[in-house]
């Protein structure tokens, strides 16, 4: 893969303020911590539904991108941008949260269903493949007696608020691993990492 081609991370999410800490706005939170770490800064886009940051990350020339178009519908701000800046969706990480992992863990792949999760069933829709990598931020089971969309929707529990941070920053470092040395590394180096979750 040539280092001059480039790279988009995306992180789906829900827009507004009540979304903002909730399980299924991981991929919000990791990304928009990558940005503040390389000191991207963020622009919205109308062409691109979404908030756009461009720049530098570990020299690797980056778009990051927090979709507008809440998590359903992320395809449509993932198919834009790809389209715009003519990006190949190996070139795409997706970053989201993920039912069928711990609260703490990761997992980068470099392609796959959308395991149920709607916000990449719609990128998988709008790229018009499935062959793009995906990092997956866990979030656990809900509890018997609540549903998935409520799970999913409501902010973290105390035990987790404690180690959120460091999940956040597992995700970060395994993003910037993908963008220097590729998936397959980055597979290597953080899906045998157990989270503290």
């Amino acid at each position: 893969m040539s280092e001059s081609l480039l790279r988009l991370v995306v992180g789906l999410g829900n827009p507004g303020k009540e979304y903002e800490h909730t399980r299924h706005n991981l991929g919000f939170l990791a990304v928009s911590r990558l940005a503040k770490e390389h000191g991207l800064k963020w622009a919205k886009s109308a062409s691109c539904k979404g908030f756009v940051a461009e720049g530098e990350v570990d020299a690797m020339e980056t778009v990051l991108l927090l979709p507008l178009t809440y998590v359903n519908n992320s395809g449509i701000a993932v198919g834009g941008i790809a389209h715009k800046k003519n990006i190949a969706p190996e070139n795409i990480l997706v970053i989201c949260d993920d039912l069928n992992l711990d609260f703490g863990d990761i997992r980068i792949r470099p392609e796959g269903s959308a395991g149920g999760h709607n916000g990449l069933s719609s990128v998988i829709e709008h790229l018009k493949t499935n062959k793009f990598p995906r990092l997956r931020m866990g979030i656990g089971r809900p509890h018997a007696t609540g549903g998935t969309k409520d799970f999913v929707l409501s902010g973290f529990d105390k035990t987790e608020k404690a180690h959120l941070g460091a999940l956040i920053e597992e995700a970060v470092l395994c993003s910037e691993e993908w963008l220097t040395e590729g998936t397959t590394k980055a597979m290597s180096r953080f899906n045998k990492r157990k989270g503290n979750g």
